[in-house]
């Protein structure tokens, strides 16, 4: 039984249901809608949280005129906005990434938990704490930054000085990934949460768009972080510092670059951006403690597709798999569209091995 406000919760164990409404228990003048009909198919999943929605509305004399089905051209721009909009958030981590993987050779499996870890920094922050949401999102990208310095200065570093291999070492990020995954969900559950601030918000019509005014703010965010980075690789110091690391670590040291101290501010920058995906993922699907490890294979994804190593390269794949996951749903079920992405990525690389904006290397 439903309660005032029409919302109803039960708990059960794991396992595949189906839920039917009983239709007869409805009030009069007022029918389910749309034709999906009485029933819902879903999986229950252990510590997870599942919503069955049936669209109610009035049938009869009452009953408003039926509205046309949206056609593909009705839905391309939605889509493609909210595929750069993912394109963007992607893109915050996967130039976290590229500049690890381009100064030190790790692929970082444990990259999604510092996605994660920002997200969760955050919802303390804003839910717990009280702050507000601008608020708590600066606060995470610090922590998330020295989350990452922390983790080189007494894990990575220490790793690099018993110069274990990369392949140890990317196993070591395997192991990294799950503890933390499994601490995040020992501390804050598997349900997934919503900040406090913007939960939910009308979205505002521009031109053919129907857009949040929450997801344009975090547009204009990213965009400026992803401006102020790109330039600081390309006229800082620092940037040359990094792109020589990256390019050949043993000829960077003998001109007198600190490497390690390169590598470390590397990794406070990905922890940083990191931080501030995750944030912003959590503000567009909600807040648990995989989110980040469900995302990360589109993360991969985007830097394969741009080039290894390459920062331009990340944010032009993370671009070109977040529209294509989206608009893929015109001819492909939902469930399957980061299946779409993938599938670019594999047709890419067989015209262009290395990349999009990859360099050619010579093998043997």
């Amino acid at each position: 039984m439903s309660g005032a406000d029409g919302k109803w919760t039960l708990s059960v164990p794991p396992g595949k249901y189906e839920v039917v409404l009983d239709e007869s228990t409805l009030p009069e003048n007022v029918g389910l809608q749309g034709a999906a009909g009485p029933s819902r198919s879903l999986e229950v999943f252990e510590g997870a949280m599942r919503n069955v929605l049936f669209p109610l509305g009035p049938v009869g004399a009452n009953a408003p005129p039926p509205e046309s089905e949206p056609t593909m051209l009705d839905r391309l721009p939605n889509l493609v906005y909210t595929g750069v909009h993912i394109g963007l958030i992607l893109a915050l981590g996967a130039l976290g990434v590229s500049l690890i993987f381009g100064t030190m050779g790790l692929t970082n499996f444990a990259h999604g938990e510092l996605i994660t870890f920002g997200a969760l920094t955050a919802f303390i922050f804003n839910s717990t704490v009280g702050l507000p949401l601008w608020l708590a999102l600066v606060l995470a990208v610090v922590v998330g930054g020295a989350f990452g310095w922390l983790q080189d200065r007494f894990f990575w570093g220490w790793l690099r000085k018993r110069r274990t291999g990369l392949v140890g070492m990317m196993i070591v990020s395997i192991g990294l990934a799950m503890v933390l995954r499994y601490i995040f969900l020992f501390q804050f559950r598997g349900d997934t949460r919503q900040y406090a601030d913007y939960a939910a918000q009308p979205g505002v019509e521009i031109g053919p768009l129907l857009i949040a005014p929450k997801n344009l703010i975090m547009d204009l965010v990213a965009i400026l972080v992803l401006i102020a980075v790109s330039f600081a690789l390309l006229k800082t110091r620092l940037g040359k510092a990094t792109r020589a690391v990256s390019t050949n670590p043993a000829l960077a040291a003998a001109s007198g670059i600190d490497v390690d101290k390169i590598i470390r501010l590397i990794w406070t920058i990905g922890g940083a951006l990191a931080a501030l995906s995750g944030v912003m993922l959590g503000m567009f699907q909600g807040v648990n403690f995989q989110m980040g490890f469900q995302i990360l294979l589109l993360v991969f994804a985007a830097v394969t597709l741009g080039g290894l190593g390459t920062a331009f390269g990340a944010l032009l794949g993370s671009m070109v798999v977040g529209v294509v996951t989206q608009v893929s749903t015109l001819w492909v079920p939902t469930e399957l569209k980061n299946v779409s992405a993938l599938v670019a990525l594999i047709i890419i690389l067989l015209i262009r091995p290395q990349g999009i904006l990859g360099r050619r290397e010579r093998i043997g």
